[in-house]
């Protein structure tokens, strides 16, 4: 009773405000318990409710008031232009697709596969068990615990043929996650202001790890079948460079993959300049028509330092990857994590661990396996149908993108206008490039939600590039 009382004094309060002039003294408690014939506690309850509301206001020894509406001066900032001064590098804002969208558009831009590609029932009872064990009381070791090292090693070590030294876990350091670990890898071992060569195009997040370490990025043309020998032994010799980055398997955004044969020119190119391979095995778990065969597996010298995230296969929310290097550069870049994280959260890591060696896990990997293949067939036809215009540059063999090139002259932000007005959201290309980009091309994601709708995406598309023309 107390409750509805308060509640309809509250009500005939705010209208009696909603006509008072700024600053007006409301009556007295005691005139209000008399006007609405209610008790003293109920009435300082409405009270509380409307100063909580910022309605009014109590002072003191001298009553309640219609609180006055207050100008806020805007903050100056100024001051830290001078204590900035210019950065050191280019600043780049988050990738498009990073981008939050409503549920009710088709997010072809994202770059994480749906929920319902995860493996969630295997998650929720790992996090469940690592928030009950010791995990989530203890300080793990600054490289990783030790069997999710060791893991990382068994995965390589499967891929390691006869005759090459694999990986032993104490070469591992595990990182929230590859972004971290590549922005480690460049400071570390590339530096302010030096040369690293890439793959154009190439995966923006490592454009921007980059960009963000004063790293001077070199590209180097990069097809279906991955770069060019003679042109990467041409920009090491013209360069100086002493590092490469790349994605051997499904690549970031062309889904391309090194053959046996050019692993080997690659390679043997590194030992001839003396330099390092950072090998990003980011879709390691997203083979559809092939099985991915990791470069790392067959270095016993250290040339490559392999890269390889949890992050998209088991959960955007379980960020954690595992660095594979050895020798004084595994040292260091131990170093560089320490100075900026002194390590990974253990129940993230024991959660990860526990999901990967689940039986479950291999048969999850099955099932995902033609899950991305229809995925991608139904959107590769809808697009061959409905938007001719738009050349798909290889069918991938495994990944999460479809890499179009558009005709010459399309309007790129035009075309993402009009496809966003009709609540399909697409990636422009240009930010997988490291320099100009070669020509209009848009990213497209077929692990995202709604399948069923990517005829109608694909015809938003076809009618855009129409109009576009």
């Amino acid at each position: 009773m107390n409750n509805d009382s308060s509640s309809r004094i509250v009500v005939r309060l705010k209208e009696w405000i909603s006509g008072a002039a700024p600053g007006a003294r409301l009556p007295s408690t005691r005139s209000l318990v008399a006007e609405y014939q209610a008790s003293p506690v109920t009435v300082q309850k409405a009270l509380q409710t409307l100063t909580a509301q910022g309605l009014i206001e109590s002072r003191p020894g001298v009553g309640t008031f219609v609180r006055a509406a207050r100008m806020v001066r805007p903050a100056d900032y100024g001051w830290q232009t001078a204590a900035l001064r210019s950065p050191q590098g280019s600043v780049r804002v988050a990738s498009a697709t990073m981008r939050s969208t409503p549920n009710d558009v088709l997010a072809f831009h994202a770059g994480y596969p749906d929920r319902e590609l995860l493996p969630e029932r295997l998650i929720r009872a790992a996090l469940t068990r690592a928030a009950r064990s010791d995990a989530a009381l203890s300080r793990p070791p600054a490289a990783g615990i030790p069997e999710l090292q060791s893991w990382f090693v068994h995965e390589l070590g499967a891929s390691t043929p006869v005759g090459v030294t694999p990986p032993t876990p104490s070469d591992v350091i595990v990182v929230p996650g590859s972004q971290g670990g590549l922005s480690s890898i460049f400071r570390a071992l590339v530096g302010n202001g030096q040369p690293l060569l890439v793959e154009s195009p190439t995966y923006w997040g490592a454009i921007l790890a980059a960009a963000q370490a004063g790293v001077r990025l070199i590209p180097v043309p990069s097809g279906p079948e991955g770069p060019d020998p003679e042109e990467l032994s041409r920009a090491f010799e013209e360069t100086g460079a002493r590092m490469f980055y790349a994605q051997p398997n499904y690549a970031n955004p062309t889904g391309a993959q090194w053959s046996a044969q050019r692993a080997e020119q690659v390679l043997e190119i590194l030992r001839n300049h003396g330099a390092f391979l950072v090998e990003d095995d980011w879709a390691h778990d997203f083979g559809i028509t092939t099985t991915p065969n990791p470069v790392a597996a067959h270095d016993s010298s250290g040339h490559v330092i392999y890269i390889r995230s949890l992050t998209k296969s088991v959960s955007p929310a379980i960020r954690v990857a595992g660095i594979i290097a050895r020798g004084p550069a595994r040292e260091r870049i131990l170093a560089e994590r320490a100075a900026e994280m002194m390590y990974v959260s253990g129940v993230l890591q024991a959660a990860a661990l526990d999901v990967v060696t689940q039986p479950g896990w291999q048969t999850h990997l099955r099932g995902l396996r033609h899950q991305l293949q229809s995925r991608r067939d139904l959107l590769a036809s809808s697009l061959r149908e409905h938007a001719p215009q738009a050349h798909i540059t290889t069918v991938p063999k495994g990944g999460l993108n479809l890499w179009l090139r558009l005709p010459d002259g399309t309007d790129l932000d035009k075309l993402t206008r009009d496809c966003e007005s009709s609540r399909v959201i697409i990636a422009p290309g240009n930010e997988w490039f490291p320099a100009e980009p070669a020509g209009p091309y848009i990213r497209l994601n077929y692990a995202g939600a709604n399948p069923a709708a990517f005829p109608e995406g694909a015809k938003v598309i076809g009618q855009a590039l129409e109009r576009n023309g």
